[in-house]
């Protein structure tokens, strides 16, 4: 059923079917959003942990604002409560990737973008370059962010604004019907709870957060099993990964396994992000 936005949301869990029609809307729009779909009490917990890792990379890089005024791109360590296989393991979520991006994807990201107070409009933007730039056509999907905010995010907090359907149109194109008025920038307000999953091609842009909190989204990025982005990892520590299952070792299957998180570099290598 449509919600306030015109995007189809089911409250609850989702058979077969009800699958395949979100994938049949996401192929048309580019996104679905599963209204209600992660439990709240753990998502606060996650956004209490988050807290210090945000304070952290502020005061040790935040004067890079790459993203924009006051947004802030951080990694998530793959450890503890944020590795958790009731997220990244959903069956929701994991059957809808693979009828999107195919049989067999990988789990290539576990991150956060976080705009505070002074944060802008950012530049309409894709975040991956397309696969084949010397043709003016796209592909089918490949790459793909699972978004769910670590608080309630209303108009003031900086709701994600998304041109629908501009993912299978090339970039030039689908601008052009952005600034003629044929396509239109759309908001779309979340709850905590919500999950987005979105093809990371069709246009969109940040909006400003005018609250003195902060509006922590995560992101999760799955792709086509032959996909290999080297900007976008997951470092696993050796003793999570032997608590793993089969399917998440093999989700995570392209990631480094260290002993610990201590011997990993913390400056962010996921600089370029503007397509």
């Amino acid at each position: 059923m449509p919600d306030t936005n015109g995007v189809r949301t089911m409250p609850g869990r989702y058979d077969a079917a009800a699958l395949d029609r979100l994938a049949e809307d996401f192929r048309r729009d580019s996104f679905v959003i599963l209204r209600e779909h992660f439990p709240v009490d753990k998502l606060k917990a996650w956004a209490e942990a988050f807290r210090p890792l945000l304070d952290e990379h502020i005061a040790r890089e935040g004067h890079l604002q790459n993203r924009g005024s006051a947004r802030y791109y951080v990694t998530l360590p793959f450890q503890g409560i944020f590795a958790d296989p009731a997220i990244f393991e959903d069956e929701d979520v994991l059957g809808l990737v693979e009828r999107i991006v195919g049989k067999d994807p990988v789990m290539c990201q576990l991150a956060t973008d976080t705009p505070l107070k002074g944060s802008d409009y950012q530049e309409v933007h894709r975040d991956t370059p397309p696969l084949f730039p010397e043709i003016e056509a796209e592909t089918p999907s490949y790459q793909l962010a699972v978004n769910f905010p670590l608080c309630d995010v209303p108009p003031e907090m900086g709701p994600i604004e998304i041109a629908r359907g501009t993912h299978m149109m090339t970039r030039d194109e689908g601008l052009r019907r952005i600034q003629s008025g044929e396509i239109a920038l759309e908001p779309y307000t979340m709850r905590l709870g919500d999950v987005m999953i979105r093809d990371v091609r069709h246009l969109h842009r940040g909006t400003p957060n005018v609250t003195d909190n902060p509006r922590p989204m995560v992101v999760i990025g799955y792709s086509r099993r032959w996909l290999f982005r080297p900007e976008v990892s997951i470092t696993i520590p050796r003793e999570v990964h032997e608590r793993l299952s089969p399917r998440a070792r093999h989700l995570l299957r392209y990631n480094r396994v260290v002993e610990t998180l201590d011997e990993v570099g913390k400056d962010e290598s996921y600089q370029a992000f503007a397509f």
